[in-house]
C-alpha cells in the first residue's frame, strides 16, 4: 500500500468514527439535506488528515462561540453595548458566558434566554439608579 492509499484509509477511518458520525456527519447531513456519504465525500476532498484530526476537537469551542453570538443577538446586546453604550462589553460577556454554561448543563435555550432577559433588565435598572 503506497503512502497516498494509507492517508486515504486513515481519513476514511476518521470520518467513519463514531464521534464524527454522531457529532458532525449525521447532524450536518440532516441540516444540508444530503446523505451522510455525500457529506463525508465533501469533507474527504476538502480536508487533509491533520485537519480532520483537529476539526472534531474544535467542535465544542465553535458551538460555544455560536451559542454566545446567538444570545448576543437575541438579547439585543449589539444595541445596549454598541449603540447605546449602557452595558459594557465585559458585562455582556459575563452574561453570555453564564447562559452558555447553563445551556451546556442541560437547560433549554429558551429558558436560558428568558433568564438572560430578566438579568439584563435587572442590570438596566441598576444602571438607571447609578
Amino acid at each position: 500500500m503506497d503512502d497516498e492509499s494509507k492517508m486515504n484509509l486513515m481519513k476514511e477511518r476518521i470520518l467513519g468514527s463514531y464521534a464524527w458520525q454522531r457529532d458532525i456527519i449525521d447532524p450536518l447531513s440532516k441540516d444540508y439535506d444530503c446523505t451522510p456519504e455525500e457529506l463525508k465525500e465533501v469533507f474527504f476532498k476538502l480536508f487533509d488528515m491533520s485537519t480532520l484530526e483537529a476539526t472534531h476537537g474544535t467542535l465544542d469551542i465553535a458551538q460555544d462561540i455560536c451559542l454566545a453570538k446567538k444570545f448576543h443577538a437575541d438579547l439585543r446586546l449589539c444595541w445596549y453595548i454598541g449603540t447605546l453604550e449602557i452595558i459594557t462589553p465585559e458585562e455582556g460577556d459575563v452574561l453570555k458566558e453564564k447562559l452558555v454554561a447553563e445551556v451546556k448543563s442541560g437547560k433549554s435555550y429558551e429558558d436560558a434566554l428568558k433568564e438572560g432577559q430578566i438579568e439584563l433588565f435587572e442590570l438596566l435598572k441598576e444602571k438607571s439608579e447609578y
